[in-house]
């Protein structure tokens, strides 16, 4: 048992809690996780997940030794991508596609900072909330907000996004707070997202029973800045996830409607599509996209707890 390979498989199988899901992330087969998780367990002497036909779960132990692997693969990782890498590798493109996000510009910097000593290194950067096909557009690398991984993903999770809905103060003293998604969805002024690809606006996914289209909205765009703009000033209610609106909220410049309602959440996964062969400046920049992302995450949670 190579114990790196096992800690890997034990860390992706802690996100996941599905071993067959495990097995789609690393290409392999749910018998091979299945046996990775064994051979650790015994080499431990303790469990690491409960187990039963319907679910997993970390046990005690497992929590407790979650962090401490973590830190190994992430000091590993640390360790090799630290040595020289073959300049004759890192020449070529690497094409990359992700969703209009807050912090892309960051991510961006600090990733062309990183790529500073390999400047045949062609970066294809590609922000679009169009999904674009692996195959036909050639992607190398991408960063998707879904509810979970597509089955031919090789995918690591970055993040955790929730469904807000807010409005500003103003427009609330204007019309009053809607009683109910019914009023809201009738009676209030809507933003609407335009879908790129079907030319009309996406539905309010409000949780997995509740969802609606905005019949008569008032401002329509084709990213959620600018429907943060619309709310800002009062125009529209809009729906947005909360890495966007939550400084807004704790300003006081937004509030948030219908807190109580349980809202949709979605996933914010870094993935590259499996590959029995991978060049080596696509693994390089997606290692390096990783550990940005991570540490981004730890700021942003870092100044939640302040």
């Amino acid at each position: 048992m190579n114990k790196l390979d096992a800690l890997r498989y034990f860390s992706v199988a802690s996100e996941t809690l599905n071993f067959r899901e495990t097995a789609q992330r690393l290409a392999v087969s749910p018998q091979v996780v299945t046996r990775m998780i064994a051979e650790l367990e015994n080499l431990l002497g303790e469990r690491l997940f409960q187990r039963n036909t319907r679910s997993i779960k970390l046990t005690e132990f497992g929590e407790q030794f979650l962090p401490q692997a973590q830190q190994l693969l992430a000091d590993s990782e640390r360790l090799f991508s630290s040595q020289k890498i073959n300049d004759k590798a890192m020449q070529g493109i690497v094409r990359i596609t992700l969703p209009p996000m807050p912090y892309n510009d960051q991510v961006l910097y600090e990733l062309l900072t990183a790529l500073e000593p390999y400047p045949n290194l062609v970066i294809d950067w590609r922000v679009s909330l169009d999904k674009l096909k692996t195959i036909d557009d050639q992607i190398d690398i991408g960063l998707r907000v879904c509810l979970e991984p597509e089955q031919d993903w090789i995918a690591h999770h970055i993040f955790t996004l929730q469904e807000k809905i807010v409005a500003a103060p103003k427009l609330l003293q204007r019309l009053g707070t809607p009683e109910s998604l019914q009023d809201l969805a009738l009676n209030y002024p809507l933003s609407g997202l335009i879908n790129p690809k079907l030319k009309r606006i996406w539905h309010w996914q409000i949780n997995t029973q509740q969802h609606f289209i905005p019949t008569h909205p008032k401002f329509l765009a084709s990213d959620m800045y600018s429907e943060l703009q619309s709310a800002l000033v009062g125009r529209t209610c809009s729906q947005l996830v909360d890495i966007l609106c939550q400084p807004y909220i704790d300003q006081g410049k937004l509030v948030e409607l219908f807190p109580e309602v349980e809202k949709q959440k979605w996933q914010l996964y870094l993935y590259r599509p499996y590959q029995s062969v991978v060049s080596e400046r696509v693994l390089f920049v997606f290692e390096k996209l990783k550990t940005i992302l991570q540490n981004i995450v730890k700021r942003i949670e870092m100044e939640k707890s302040e």
